[in-house]
Parts: C-alpha cells; sequence; structure tokens
C-alpha cells in the first residue's frame, strides 16, 4: 500500500509578555490556515517573598495562554466535527 504524501502544514504562535515587579501577563495568538485567529492570555503573580525572577513569571504565565489556546482550539475542532457530522463528538481531557 503507498501512501500519498501530504504537504505540511505549519501554525505559528505568538507570545507577547508584560511584566511589573510582582505581575506577568502573557498574550497568546494564533493564526489558523482557514483565516481564524484566537487569542487568548495568560496571568502569573510573584509571591512577596520570591525573588525576582521574570524568566519564572513568563514560563508561568506563556503555559498559562497556552493552555487557553489548546483548549479553545479543541472547542474549536469539535464544533467543526459537530457541524459535519450533525452529532456531538465527545473529548477525553487529559
Amino acid at each position: 500500500m503507498t501512501q500519498t504524501a501530504h504537504p505540511s502544514v505549519g501554525w505559528h504562535i505568538e507570545l507577547e509578555f508584560q511584566e511589573d515587579e510582582r505581575h506577568t501577563r502573557a498574550a497568546a495568538m494564533v493564526r489558523l490556515p482557514d483565516g481564524t485567529e484566537i487569542r487568548t492570555h495568560g496571568h502569573a503573580s510573584r509571591h512577596q517573598s520570591d525573588s525576582n525572577q521574570p524568566r519564572v513569571g513568563e514560563e508561568v504565565a506563556g503555559a498559562r495562554a497556552l493552555n487557553e489556546l489548546a483548549m479553545q482550539l479543541l472547542t474549536k475542532a469539535h464544533g467543526e466535527i459537530d457541524e459535519e457530522s450533525g452529532r456531538t463528538s465527545h473529548s477525553i481531557n487529559v
């Protein structure tokens, strides 16, 4: 059996951060091939007893924004499955 080659598809996800002494905010955005843009946000707060480590705040806020982005992509995909199939699709939450 031969497999048909499919063209490579790639998505570019943009992450931007805003920080002050105690807070880091992340904004994530992806543009999909169908023209849809999905934008999400994440937030991290530094406890007053913790040392100032901006990289850690970016990792936490970025992870939260990306997690929300993943959830919105799943919701979009399930909506498209439901619309096409006429039934309710289900996913396993990890």
